[in-house]
């Protein structure tokens, strides 16, 4: 029987998140513990790069992450960041977030429907003659810059934060007693094996979202339990309801 689950994200923010929804209708506790934590790099690990902010006219974010570290650095490094300056988002909630740090003006924002640069790249292809700034996570591979130089588009990509293991205190490890570890990347699952290097499975399911998270899991030697998303469920909640009523039958 499910006690107490491990969701390795962050606590959701509305009190109407789905996993609430599952909590009580299955009786068990869900505890949000992220296994990593996103840090950005200091000025003088950005300047190595030999990227110069200013040389370019349009920044493309792909996440929340980025727009944090690409104002933080600017601020580090004295940049004043042009009125002029494009933004391309892959998203809209994206894109409304620039206004953290900027006026929001639509003629200057540009945003995609899906999350995913593809689907962007059209209309950084009407822009053609901007020169796109690309910041990026340490983790990545070189999909979006071939993407980019096969539309002939002007760009550089540069890292800004990284993704490193949030480590747990001695108290939390020593009460690690839950019945089921949900991940949503690969490094969740290099975190893990780091907290807790004699790590024995046994009754913990494991579940995953996403097939380079599943790989980790088994490529770790562990036993997946769960994975998502499937055409039948293509969120990790709704895959998690269907787990759930599996286990009470």
């Amino acid at each position: 029987m499910m006690k107490k689950i491990l969701v390795s994200q962050p606590k959701p923010s509305s009190e109407k998140s789905p996993y609430y929804d599952l909590a009580e209708r299955f009786g068990v506790e869900m505890v949000f513990r992220p296994f990593i934590k996103v840090e950005g790099l200091t000025a003088k690990e950005f300047r190595q790069q030999k990227v110069s902010i200013l040389d370019h006219t349009a920044i493309v974010f792909t996440s929340r992450h980025a727009i944090d570290h690409f104002f933080t650095l600017a601020k580090e490094l004295r940049v004043t960041i042009p009125e002029d300056m494009k933004y391309f988002c892959v998203t809209e909630a994206i894109a409304l977030y620039i206004q953290k740090y900027v006026q929001y003006r639509k003629r200057k924002v540009f945003f995609g429907e899906t999350g995913k640069i593809a689907d962007l790249v059209p209309t950084m292809v009407k822009h053609k003659s901007e020169k796109y700034l690309v910041p990026m996570s340490d983790v990545h591979n070189d999909s979006v810059k071939e993407l980019l130089d096969s539309k002939k588009l002007q760009h550089q990509e540069c890292v800004m934060y990284r993704t490193v293991s949030n480590d747990f205190t001695p108290e939390e490890i020593k009460s690690f007693d839950y019945d089921m570890l949900i991940f949503f990347s690969p490094s969740g699952i290099e975190s893990l094996m780091k907290n807790f290097p004699n790590f024995k499975q046994g009754k913990i399911a494991i579940g995953t979202f996403g097939p380079a998270t599943a790989k980790a899991v088994k490529d770790a030697g562990l036993r997946l339990d769960l994975e998502a998303p499937t055409e039948k469920y293509p969120s990790m909640t709704g895959a998690l309801q269907h787990y759930l009523l599996e286990q009470e039958d």
